[in-house]
């Protein structure tokens, strides 16, 4: 699950930060990825249950651990402070978490984008213009507060408007079947319980900001710099498990039953959720993506709301503080202090069939 929690995110800079400092890579032959459970992010368990990690890692004489951890800020957290080489993350958090902490880091994969997936539902509002003097429920600095800033500002309103209160995903399903809770921002599976609520209505959702809620394969740069094999088993392992995703064979229906039942669902409720997303099966489309308007868009637009939440710490005067670095070689933002890092050298080997 995506969750969040504002002192978990407030402690982690400094935390995260002092125990990173001093930390040099090197070259090694065993790595370690976390992990947690979200529809874009579960395919690491198939890959690691079917032999598809220890294959490639196998390829490249190395060993790769897939770790799953319970709690998503907490496994953020853990690979900031080095105990983890790589985690799965959104791009919002990639950049407020370890990137503002100082962690150079790198997406290795960019796996997919939210297309549906988070949404924004209401009791009794039947528009977005509805909302204003109202109070909205969710996981506050989560990509369910980003997408409720974004859909305010289709109608010209804007956060100061209405009333955020903050709320455990776990609650959140509970807590509408109250009267206390008329609106909420999540993201499914939870989304797909709250929306049957009777009268309920979507007022909008992520396929609205196409791009802008990026599911990724984060490393440590330095890491991958000095283990070029980690990345060419991680991309190949993870391509190698889209194909079996997406195909319609009996080895398909089998990975997204296990999936599902992983997810805490079934075959049919995880590919609702795969509906949701817009999935990059191939590494072509990963790259083709990165490398678009679209996607720099997408993360301008992330940045600014990351900036004006706090969450690039306290030393940040501007959205500028981190520098982003896209695959053309060009920065988005601070180019002394480049800590996010979109590379595509590896999802293109995998595209030209060089892994």
């Amino acid at each position: 699950m995506k969750t969040s929690d504002l002192s978990k995110r407030l402690a982690a800079g400094l935390l995260t930060a002092s125990l990173s400092i001093g930390a040099f890579a090197e070259e090694k032959k065993s790595f370690s990825i976390a992990w947690t459970i979200y529809a874009g992010w579960v395919p690491w368990q198939y890959a690691e249950d079917y032999g598809i990690i220890k294959k490639w890692a196998d390829k490249y004489d190395i060993e790769v651990d897939i770790v799953q951890v319970n709690d998503y800020i907490e496994s953020i957290n853990q690979y900031t402070a080095g105990q983890f080489d790589g985690v799965v993350a959104t791009s919002m958090d990639g950049l407020s978490i370890p990137a503002a902490s100082g962690v150079d880091t790198t997406a290795l994969i960019v796996g997919d984008y939210s297309n549906a997936n988070d949404g924004l539902v209401s009791k009794d509002a039947k528009s977005i213009a509805e909302l204003e003097g109202e109070t909205v429920h969710l996981v506050e600095l989560s990509v369910s507060h980003y997408l409720l800033v974004r859909a305010l500002n289709t109608v010209g309103l804007e956060e100061r408007d209405i009333s955020v209160v903050n709320i455990s995903d776990a609650d959140l399903v509970s807590a509408f079947q109250t009267d206390d809770v008329r609106h909420v921002a999540t993201w499914n599976p939870l989304l797909s319980e709250i929306e049957t609520y009777p009268g309920a209505t979507k007022l909008f959702d992520s396929s609205q900001i196409p791009g802008h809620i990026k599911d990724l394969a984060l490393v440590n740069t330095e890491t991958l710099a000095d283990n070029p094999a980690l990345g060419k088993a991680l991309v190949g392992a993870w391509y190698e498990t889209m194909s079996i995703l997406a195909s319609d064979s009996e080895e398909g229906q089998e990975a997204r039953t296990f999936l599902g039942e992983l997810s805490g669902t079934d075959q049919a409720g995880y590919e609702a959720q795969l509906a949701g997303m817009k999935m990059f099966w191939e590494p072509q489309s990963s790259v083709d993506f990165i490398n678009s308007e679209e996607a720099h868009e997408a993360m301008d637009s992330v940045r600014q709301f990351s900036f004006d939440k706090g969450l690039l710490g306290q030393s940040a005067m501007s959205p500028d503080f981190v520098g982003i670095e896209f695959p053309n070689g060009s920065v988005m933002g601070d180019e002394g202090n480049v800590k996010l890092r979109f590379n595509d050298d590896y999802m293109q080997m995998a595209a030209d069939g060089e892994i």
